[in-house]
């Protein structure tokens, strides 16, 4: 019996059933599934060539496959395989889906409403060569990383990493983003790379932020941390030659979940002790895979239900089918409660297959997401240009009362 062979096979094909059928946190199995399930979700194809392809061909090369024991593991490589497959079938189709549900929450016809400059700079195509042979890898050469930058006084928790263009375009709109952990755990630099670099190698300036966690902090310690970052941001904006008039603000789980809280809220004294001044108001709100619920223990009013207006932002929605932590039933009430209040646009993109922290990876559905997100903020750029009277453009005005009257 080939030990080594048959481990790895097991290990992928193990993987390959919870992908295909994650159990739900609350059940004992539920988090391991989680954790085995989540690599061979979003990564089929190098889980394919270097965890059964590769790993069989070597195994018949050593002549490891001549006992019915070798073959019942080849056989286990076969159907792991096929699984495998499904997975990948599943993730292919994610681009027309998304496609489907942009012409949905936009209306249809969206891209030529986004002015020229920015369709041009919009990706048409995935990007092969990095979902094949670099899944893992978020780093990009024309994209510099300035780390831990102090916002707050909360030391490391307080700290933020800022990614930008190395040639530093002038005007350059500004992604923050944050990472999740159930309010206990997680810290940047870990969630949504592939995204924020990408947006940073076409010229935004993106953040990625720490904030404080349980128990030490409770709600809405971890809010008024965000609050703080895009006062950060709007002050320090212009040492990076960015705009801070167009601001989107994002996050993975329950990231997500204090984005959405703050672009509901904005401008909130209540949340922005100290700092009651400063324009926290944003451009638009991306909510990845989050929690829509309360926080813990809290009441009603810290779910972002309870905060949704008719003066609320363009939001954008994505949430996996399969997610194991909260189920996708939520995603869309609350995605349907928005559209029924907010005079802004709302998309909502349900993954097929997708499970929950889909945006690790560059794998093919993320990097679907990822130019949805891309173009979902040009089309909302381009209805905010058009909005904007010429000599507010001219003079670059941010203004609270400016910005108040935006259309959303």
């Amino acid at each position: 019996m080939p030990v080594g062979y048959l481990f790895t096979v097991a290990l992928v094909a193990i993987g390959t059933l919870f992908a295909l059928r994650p159990v739900p946190f609350s059940r004992p199995l539920g988090r391991p599934s989680y954790y085995f399930g989540l690599a061979a979700n979003e990564l089929p194809f190098a889980a394919f060539f270097w965890f059964l392809l590769l790993p069989t061909a070597l195994a018949f090369a050593e002549g490891d496959i001549h006992s019915a024991g070798g073959w019942a593991v080849v056989a286990l490589a076969a159907v792991t395989a096929i699984g495998l497959a499904v997975i990948a079938y599943r993730a292919l189709g994610e681009r027309a889906r998304i496609e489907r549900a942009m012409d949905l929450g936009l209306g249809a016809g969206w891209r030529a409403a986004i002015d020229a400059d920015l369709s041009a700079g919009l990706r048409r195509r995935p990007p092969w060569a990095r979902i094949l042979f670099l899944p893992i890898f978020k780093r990009r050469l024309d994209v510099r990383r300035v780390a831990n930058l102090a916002y707050g006084d909360a030391g490391l928790r307080n700290l933020l990493d800022l990614y930008h263009h190395r040639s530093r375009p002038s005007g350059a709109p500004v992604m923050i983003h944050l990472h999740g952990g159930t309010y206990s755990g997680g810290h940047k630099n870990s969630q949504s790379l592939p995204l924020l670099y990408h947006l940073a190698g076409q010229g935004w300036v993106c953040v990625s932020a720490n904030y404080r966690l349980r128990p030490q902090a409770q709600h809405p310690d971890h809010l008024i941390d965000l609050k703080k970052i895009i006062a950060w941001v709007r002050e320090h904006a212009h040492e990076y030659v960015a705009d801070p008039s167009t601001l989107f603000v994002a996050g993975s789980s329950a990231g997500g979940h204090m984005a959405a809280l703050a672009a509901l809220t904005p401008n909130d004294p209540a949340f922005q002790p100290g700092f009651e001044d400063a324009d926290t108001s944003v451009t638009g709100a991306i909510y990845l895979n989050g929690w829509y619920g309360t926080y813990w223990d809290h009441g009603a009013e810290s779910s972002p239900l309870a905060h949704i207006t008719a003066d609320a932002p363009a939001f954008f929605v994505a949430h996996g089918d399969l997610d194991p932590q909260v189920p996708a039933a939520d995603a869309r009430h609350f995605a349907d409660r928005l559209r029924q209040t907010s005079a802004a646009p709302v998309v909502y993109a349900e993954l097929r297959g997708g499970n929950h922290a889909f945006d690790l990876y560059h794998s093919v559905r993320f990097e679907a997401v990822v130019d949805a997100i891309e173009g979902f903020t040009a089309w909302v750029r381009s209805r905010e240009r058009r909005a904007i009277p010429s000599d507010s453009r001219a003079t670059g005005s941010t203004d609270k009362q400016d910005r108040s009257r935006l259309v959303p």
